[in-house]
């Protein structure tokens, strides 16, 4: 969800929302001659991550993401014992109840060819094992978000092809939640979610996986339900005084003044926890992502909720909202996958390069199911409620921002309207080389090497030895960008006189064979992105 980051919380804004049955935006710019991207060959070829964990017990979902043209067929070679693979749509589902790690083959073919890819299964205890990708609903639909309009954006995930470039997760952000009840005593649905459990299993059928949104306060940054009460019973005294509307949204009732009473006072913890009913309100359903959202991020609720997810036979991506502590970091390094390490970025290049460069000081406790998060892509149409806008970022400013983002280890949450995705925005979003810089298995948060008159570069080590760089121009005119290698260089080798072969990853070409540096002309606001591999 969007809004201001209060240190003092009695200062902080009402958030309001107009419900609207579509969205309304502006009409996107022209930025097809921007398009760098490739398209993806009409031949089979598999792509995400080449590592998936998975809790022993707990049920196991993967859809093999491959581009090409269908149908197509999949197999995958050396599948341990528990798991199946559906040659159709090449969902691989079952459990798994020894902790070990498996080597398999994941293979595709259409009529065009085929292509095979090393997949590493790992059951143990860390889950995430490279950073999430996928779409939220706040930036999109706000507090107007339904069942409905959620199973569209999963719909559009899948048509859009974004499925086949390993994006994954539709995660509800706030707005869904009503009074307690049910088996558990937990946050029941509004009226806008009718049926949570077909939600989440036709989101499955598609591929993908289910996200949802709490908090451990007595009520959410938008004023619905939240995970504590001062009543042992669950209830909440603006339900019972009916200050509230349809949705039970606090402050919105028949005797509330004109303009709602503050949220702020709700921005508390209640006397009794719920997050152990919720919790298995949520694994019953069918959720694989929590967002759980306060501030500040302090460890006992971390602990409480992140103990609430185990007990279960799901496993649940545990998401840390918003402006974590960095004291608190190794707590959260032990107890959650992801946390927030800033307040709400915003479509504008001051935000975006203000967040985004700013995160080295994270690199120490990022690393493989656990993951800090600059917030969201601001890509495509937004507006944090459902009047939309085009991006405010020029096409340069969006390909660094999704460069930085990948070269950090960042997840890829997007928050635009998955329906009206431009070409050039899809461009960004399914660069498949781009993409995999981020999915390296390695999990390594590339970091500052030079940064100096407005030029910044990063670099990022990848699994295989490889190094990502990221040659930024944060100026306003262009300039020419450079990295230097050897034992004295800013990118420390231990031979001065390596070659290496510099691949442009945005354009998926090589550019050749270069000795002791690599430098390039960069446009203002803009990056390249390179691949560097050595010379054998």
């Amino acid at each position: 969800m969007k809004r201001l980051t209060c240190l003092a919380l009695a200062v902080c804004p009402i958030f309001t929302a107009t419900v609207l049955e579509a969205n309304s935006s502006s009409p996107a710019p022209d930025t097809a001659g921007e398009i760098l991207t490739p398209p993806a060959p009409p031949s089979p070829r598999i792509n995400g991550p080449s590592i998936f964990g998975v809790r022993s017990g707990s049920k196991f979902l993967y859809a093999i993401p491959a581009t090409g043209k269908r149908p197509m067929e999949f197999h995958v070679l050396n599948l341990p014992e528990g798991l199946h693979v559906d040659s159709e749509t090449g969902h691989i589902e079952g459990t798994l109840a020894e902790p070990g790690e498996y080597t398999v083959t994941l293979r595709a073919k259409n009529e065009l060819g085929s292509d095979e890819k090393v997949f590493r299964i790992v059951v143990g205890e860390k889950i995430a094992l490279t950073p999430p990708m996928g779409w939220s609903s706040w930036n999109c639909w706000g507090d107007a978000v339904s069942q409905d309009k959620v199973l569209s954006s999963a719909r559009a995930m899948k048509a859009k092809g974004l499925r086949q470039h390993g994006w994954t997760y539709i995660n509800i952000d706030d707005g869904w939640q009503g009074p307690r009840g049910g088996e558990h005593n937990a946050i029941q649905p509004n009226e806008k979610f009718p049926d949570m459990k077909a939600l989440a299993d036709e989101i499955h059928q598609l591929g993908l996986k289910f996200g949802i949104y709490s908090s451990p306060w007595r009520g959410t940054y938008a004023g619905y339900v939240g995970g504590s009460s001062d009543h042992a019973d669950g209830s909440y005294d603006w339900i019972i005084e009916h200050d509230h509307d349809v949705n039970y949204r606090f402050g919105r009732g028949p005797d509330s003044p004109k303009e709602g009473k503050p949220t702020w006072v709700h921005w508390q913890f209640g006397q009794y926890s719920f997050a152990a009913p919720d919790a298995q309100q949520w694994m019953d359903w069918g959720v694989d992502y929590l967002k759980y959202d306060w501030f500040p991020n302090d460890l006992p609720h971390v602990k409480e909720m992140a103990s609430a997810l185990r007990n279960g036979d799901r496993d649940i991506v545990y998401s840390l909202s918003n402006t974590g502590i960095y004291d608190n970091a190794p707590g959260y390094v032990e107890h959650a996958n992801l946390w927030r390490t800033t307040g709400d970025i915003v479509d504008t290049w001051e935000s975006v390069s203000r967040i985004g460069f700013a995160q080295d000081r994270w690199a120490a406790y990022t690393g493989p199911g656990h993951w800090s998060d600059p917030d969201m892509l601001v890509l495509g149409q937004v507006g944090w409620g459902p009047n939309l806008h085009s991006t405010r970022l020029t096409p340069n400013e969006q390909y660094s921002h999704i460069s930085l983002w990948c070269l950090l280890s960042a997840p890829l949450i997007l928050g635009c309207d998955l329906a009206q995705l431009d070409a050039f925005t899809l461009s960004l979003l399914t660069n498949d080389e781009v993409l995999a810089i981020n999915q390296d298995s390695l999990g390594r948060q590339a970091t500052q090497i030079s940064n100096a008159n407005d030029k910044t570069v990063y670099a990022k080590t990848l699994e295989d030895g490889t190094y990502a760089i990221g040659l930024f121009n944060r100026g306003e005119s262009e300039a020419t960008v450079g990295v230097k290698w050897g034992p004295w260089g800013t990118l420390a080798t231990p031979d001065a006189g390596a070659e290496f072969v510099v691949r442009d990853l945005w354009r998926q070409e090589n550019l050749g064979i270069f000795k002791e540096r690599f430098e390039t002309k960069v446009p203002p606001h803009g990056v390249v992105l390179v691949k560097l591999t050595p010379v054998k």
